[in-house]
């Protein structure tokens, strides 16, 4: 939201209550969470809305997965929901992307999918049928889903991390599916084995060795790098887990 907001604050061409050209900035996050960005191109043929040209801009640029968009309009709108093509071309292209749209409670996110209840997917060969599998949400059709950065992959599959740091981010004992958010992306069946919670404060040398790093002022420093309101007196969440296939899925 705020990469939106930054990106049409510097390059819209209208005042307040004006008229212009370039209205709308939006930006869109990909699955290895580079952040792309774009701003819209009115015209009365139907000149590209904010999240296409992000989108297009995200593809040129390697991006093929995306994990989730948004648009805000000029001088302090705020975040402005995606027209019925934008929509139709969410659901048509990246149905399980996130969507941040404004409510009466502020902002949320929600599936792409679920933003066209009941619609058909459009593909150069014609529309296809209806497909339930669409609408439902993957974090919570399965096990608990526990995200991470595509670099730890092999590191989780070869049984050398078994650890994980987190902040508001809960995890249960149980099955578990590790996703990382590659290109594309990879799911491995898990099992958590042990949920700690502990403050940053106190954390200990041995629970950064168990991150594969040497102390906890390492650990607190790599936590930051996630978090950065992250403070001392926060409570983490220490997850152990093993993976039940060496194999993993994509």
């Amino acid at each position: 939201m705020e990469l939106a907001r930054r990106i049409i604050d510097a390059h819209t061409d209208a005042g307040p209550d004006e008229d212009g050209i370039h209205t709308m900035g939006a930006a869109v996050m990909a699955a290895d969470y580079r952040m792309f960005a774009g701003v819209n191109l009115y015209h009365f043929t139907g000149g590209p809305c904010a999240e296409l040209v992000a989108l297009g801009a995200a593809r040129a640029q390697g991006a093929r997965q995306m994990r989730c968009i948004v648009a805000v309009g000029n001088h302090g709108r705020g975040v402005i929901g995606p027209c019925g093509r934008d929509r139709q071309v969410f659901v048509d292209y990246y149905p399980t992307m996130r969507v941040i749209v404004p409510t009466p409670a502020g902002p949320r996110s929600v599936l792409a999918a679920d933003l066209m209840p009941l619609t058909q997917r459009w593909t150069p060969e014609g529309m296809d049928s209806l497909d339930p599998s669409l609408y439902q949400d993957p974090e919570t059709a399965g096990p608990p889903i526990i995200r991470f950065h595509p670099r730890y992959l092999e590191d989780v599959r070869s049984g050398t991390k078994t650890k994980t740091t987190r902040f508001r981010d809960p995890a249960q004992l149980g099955p578990a599916r590790l996703v990382f958010e590659s290109d594309p992306e990879v799911v491995l069946p898990a099992e958590v084995t042990g949920v700690r919670h502990c403050l940053v404060s106190d954390l200990t040398d041995q629970d950064a060795q168990g991150e594969g790093l040497t102390t906890a002022t390492e650990l607190r420093e790599r936590l930051k790098g996630h978090y950065p309101d992250l403070a001392g007196t926060d409570e983490v969440d220490l997850i152990t887990f093993q993976i039940n296939d060496k194999t993993g899925a994509a």
